[in-house]
């Protein structure tokens, strides 16, 4: 709320009839709001990659229709990122009963008591302004959630006061009733037992609750969304029929469809600590693709975006701390800090029964074979033939995870007159000492993997290249 504007000075009803409010219902407020944007050209759906010309378009006709949505996808595709952009299709700012326990809107109170201050003070009703970021809550779903949680329970404390069970004013309210007005969002939804599952059916169609057998008519006014994994991969649990049929829309999630939009969501997200040039970024975005594609790896769990970004940030961190024991004026990721990545990384991906025990050849040939498309795909066009004739002639160069950029460029052969390695630098936009080193390591692995030129590895995990 920091970039918010300040809130309304209205502090009545009648202050806010003689503004001109009008109330709309949270669907209605969503579909205007949403309707509003894509007539003015305005991206409703800010940092949300690779959905553009599929999910976009099934969400945004959901929330046209004003449905109750599911997203089924696997982990990692961006379900509930963008579940939450919904909050900034809300108005801002929205008037509610000052003191209301469900923020009822002042031109139409729900529960008893508010209803009766309504009626008693008349224009005088004090308001108060809810940020739209107040209006949305989020659950996780887990196994131990009960219905008091999401609906609610009796107060037995309100009954010891002398209250009937049947008054509304004996309920403490649950997750839904309190975000009346407002967005619910429950992630793994299959998760919730299924009684759970079934305390929230009166409340997505009738829009009541009932609570230990009493039913209360409260008019909620909720939009209720959740994310799911596809029941055909979920062990834990599903999603009742008569749940499932609440919903309006359910939209399938994917993954990138393009490595472009693998790579746009690992800048986006990842927090990185030193430099990683853009290739290796590449290489990591088809590195995460080949495992989504590999039958070695179980494709009804999926790999998560998570991988990507967490690889990226390994990488990162492979880089500062070559630049710290080293004493390095900069930190810059090199193709040698990617084996980092597989090494922390592995345990996040699963792999089919047959593949017990060939995990790490898996992801290492997943990894080179991503590495050699990169260089292909960078380099393409630049003759590299001058620097395959200096390994032939018997240069060698080292590289390791704590061998310096200067180091590795002290080592480059001499080639003459010869601009190649600016040509290197200039095509992947290498300017300093870190970013060249970088640049024609990526160069060298490239021939290696085209089998131009040797690699072997010490004991110490040093790799040199030398005569093919």
């Amino acid at each position: 709320m920091s970039d918010s504007t300040p809130a309304p000075t209205i502090h009545t009803v009648g202050e806010l009839r003689a503004s001109g409010h009008v109330h709309r219902g949270i669907r209605e407020e969503l579909r205007f709001n949403l309707l509003a944007k894509l007539a003015a050209g305005e991206d409703p759906w800010p940092g949300i990659q690779g959905f553009e010309g599929t999910v976009l378009p099934q969400f945004e006709r959901a929330l046209i229709a004003e449905h109750d949505i599911v997203l089924l996808g696997e982990r990692g595709q961006g379900k509930t990122r963008l579940l939450r952009t919904l909050v900034g299709l809300l108005d801002e700012w929205t008037p509610v009963i000052a003191g209301s326990e469900l923020g009822e809107h002042p031109y139409a109170p729900i529960l008893p008591a508010s209803r009766r201050r309504a009626a008693e003070l008349g224009d005088d009703l004090p308001v108060e302004w809810r940020h739209r970021d107040e209006r949305y809550a989020e659950k996780l779903a887990t196994p131990d959630t009960s219905v008091g949680d999401l609906v609610g329970d009796i107060d037995p404390m309100k009954v010891a006061e002398g209250r009937s069970l049947g008054d509304p004013e004996t309920i403490h309210f649950g997750l839904i009733p309190r975000s009346h007005r407002g967005i619910v969002a429950i992630n793994e939804l299959p998760d919730l037992a299924e009684r759970i599952q079934v305390s929230m059916l009166n409340v997505m169609e009738e829009r009541d609750i009932q609570v230990r057998g009493y039913t209360l008519r409260l008019p909620l006014d909720v939009l209720i969304v959740a994310s799911a994994n596809p029941e055909d991969y979920t062990n834990r649990g599903r999603i009742i029929t008569p749940l499932k049929d609440r919903f309006g829309a359910q939209v399938r999630t994917h993954y990138p469809l393009e490595v472009e939009g693998e790579i746009a969501v690992i800048q986006q997200e990842a927090q990185l600590s030193a430099t990683v040039p853009a290739y290796l970024i590449e290489i990591l975005a088809r590195f995460t693709r080949g495992l989504r594609e590999s039958s070695a790896v179980d494709q009804r769990s999926g790999v998560s975006a998570r991988f990507a970004i967490a690889a990226a940030e390994t990488v990162a961190a492979a880089a500062v701390h070559r630049a710290t024991v080293r004493h390095e004026d900069e930190a810059v990721a090199r193709v040698i800090d990617l084996e980092t990545a597989v090494e922390v990384l592995g345990g996040k991906v699963e792999f089919e029964s047959g593949h017990e025990g060939r995990e790490q050849p898996v992801l290492e040939h997943l990894l080179r074979t991503a590495t050699a498309e990169t260089a292909r795909h960078r380099l393409r066009g630049i003759d590299l033939g001058l620097l395959v004739h200096a390994m032939t002639d018997g240069a060698q160069v080292t590289t390791g995870e704590q061998v310096t950029a200067a180091e590795l460029l002290r080592e480059l052969p001499v080639l003459g007159e010869s601009e190649l390695y600016d040509d290197i630098a200039q095509r992947l936009d290498a300017t300093t000492p870190g970013e060249r080193a970088a640049a024609v390591e990526l160069a060298l692995e490239g021939l290696f993997l085209a089998r131009k030129v040797s690699k072997d590895t010490d004991d110490e995990g040093n790799t040199t290249y030398g005569e093919g």
